[in-house]
């Protein structure tokens, strides 16, 4: 019995142990305490957005109302050469939320059983849209150019290196070639490097700062690098003197007619919004979000992007992954489409041909290969005539 308590008792202290060593770790590479960091990597994609600190996006005072009509979905969709009842699509696909507008009318509302109208959930690069949304204004507003240099705006960050020659227009089309990849690793084993730790990290700007070596010489090629628009983003931030979450609030969210608050998760509350992901927030408000590219970049009465951004945001410049067209953040997979694509299954798919709008918000493992599947299912019921 003695030699069984003295087993428990060396385990319990040699684990203690370990847990100090990790924790200690954990600080000096800003990574959140070892348990929260396992609970991030293992969490499905829905569960994440309160499992990071974060800042409050208000909604608008006077939501913009949305009509509602009802559709049918199809009984059959095409999904990797099979055809499919659509509830086995929406099953097979790990969909939480999928919404349809037509014409601005709000056509079809479905939400996986634990989910509602008003559920918050993660967008993943979708924020990437976001992001260069509000730079969009800036630039309108003759705050910042696109020639800008990075480094114009952080000169404490210059490295001597090709690093110092990156441009904002670099960034927006990713072609800025900073030397971080994007290659998520599959639960928390992977979590010290790269994309991962960016994801992670407690102290974003120091990411950076330590981060700043180049994979390729800025505007030599075209690779997609989450990277590109936290820069964006660290820039948004200090330019407007704002938290990220706060500009956005005023001059999108709240001005678009959005119904619900959102969220913005950021390495340390009070700190840095992760623009490259993490923004959180509810299905029919990432769709009022989509509208805009349909109206002009008008809410009602109000404008949101400008015509020229409007141009640049829905214009390819350069062909990324799936062979699709890239440009200013937003992803062209089919011509004239435009969509605002994210981590494990996020969609809002804008068809300017047929004026519909579709957000479909899943719980993808991390490494399905699904995209291009997804994307040629939301173009079928796109172009359905009602």
């Amino acid at each position: 019995m003695r030699r069984l308590f003295r087993v428990l008792r060396n385990t319990v202290i040699s684990l203690l142990l370990l847990y100090a060593a990790l924790f200690v770790f954990t600080k000096v590479i800003h990574y959140p305490e070892p348990i929260a960091a396992i609970k991030l990597g293992l969490a499905p994609a829905s569960k994440t957005p309160t499992l990071m600190p974060w800042h409050v996006i208000d909604p608008a005072a006077k939501p913009i109302a949305i009509p509602v009509a009802s559709e049918k979905m199809p009984a059959e969709i095409m999904y990797k050469g099979t055809s499919l009842a659509f509830n086995q699509f929406l099953k097979q696909t790990d969909s939480n939320a999928f919404i349809v507008f037509r014409n601005g009318v709000m056509t079809y509302e479905w939400y996986k059983d634990g989910v509602t109208q008003s559920t918050q959930l993660p967008s993943y690069s979708v924020a990437k849209t976001m992001t260069s949304i509000m730079i969009g204004q800036l630039i309108a507003q003759g705050k910042i150019k696109e020639s800008d240099k990075f480094v114009t705006y952080f000169p404490e960050l210059k490295a001597g290196t090709s690093f110092d020659l990156v441009t904002i227009k670099q960034l927006l089309d990713m072609q800025a070639g900073v030397g971080v990849s994007d290659n998520y690793p599959s639960g928390p084993s992977g979590w010290g490097v790269a994309i991962a730790q960016m994801y992670a990290s407690t102290d974003v700007d120091w990411f950076l700062k330590n981060n700043r070596k180049m994979a390729f010489e800025p505007g030599s090629k075209s690779e997609y690098r989450s990277v590109d628009t936290q820069m964006l983003g660290m820039i948004i931030k200090k330019v407007t003197g704002k938290k990220v979450a706060d500009y956005f609030s005023q001059n999108v969210w709240q001005p678009a007619g959005a119904k619900y608050p959102a969220t913005w998760n950021v390495d340390r509350i009070g700190g840095t919004e992760k623009t490259f992901c993490c923004f959180n927030a509810s299905g029919i408000d990432y769709a009022r979000i989509g509208m805009l590219f349909l109206n002009g970049g008008y809410a009602g009465p109000n404008k949101i992007i400008d015509k020229a951004w409007l141009n640049r945001l829905t214009t390819p410049v350069t062909t990324l992954d799936r062979n699709w067209g890239y440009g200013a953040q937003v992803w062209h997979p089919y011509p004239n489409t435009s969509l605002m694509l994210g981590l494990h299954g996020q969609f809002v798919f804008i068809n300017p041909e047929s004026r519909t709008v579709i957000v479909k918000l899943s719980d993808n493992p991390t490494d399905s290969d699904h995209e291009s599947d997804t994307a040629k299912a939301l173009l079928e019921i796109s172009n359905l005539k009602n």
